[in-house]
């Protein structure tokens, strides 16, 4: 996978910017993408002690999409965000990079 060397101006970029990042960190499938955002959705298994079984939850995050990234990630991609402080009512998370593309 070859990136492209794009200087952002963006303030939010991990790499170009001067946000922070720190805590969790989670890996999933691009299902909806914005100008400046995407949406990741990633299963997860939760125990449930009544039943002693486990169920599978999916879990939905919104990630701030810097703009040297824009062209990179598209939506069926699967990709790494990190927690970071909030930038928006429902943006705490940055997309850091692309792992692999869409799978089949």
């Amino acid at each position: 996978m070859a990136e492209e060397k794009i200087k952002c101006n963006d303030r939010f970029c991990p790499k170009h910017g001067k946000i922070s990042l720190r805590g969790r960190t989670f890996k999933g499938k691009v299902i909806k993408k914005f100008p400046k955002r995407v949406v990741i959705e990633f299963e997860r298994t939760l125990y449930i002690k009544k039943y002693e079984r486990y169920a599978k939850k999916k879990t939905k995050l919104h990630a701030r999409l810097p703009d040297c990234m824009v062209k990179i990630i598209n939506i069926g991609d699967y990709i790494k965000i990190r927690e970071c402080r909030p930038i928006s009512k429902i943006i705490h998370f940055v997309v850091i990079r692309k792992i692999g593309g869409k799978e089949k």
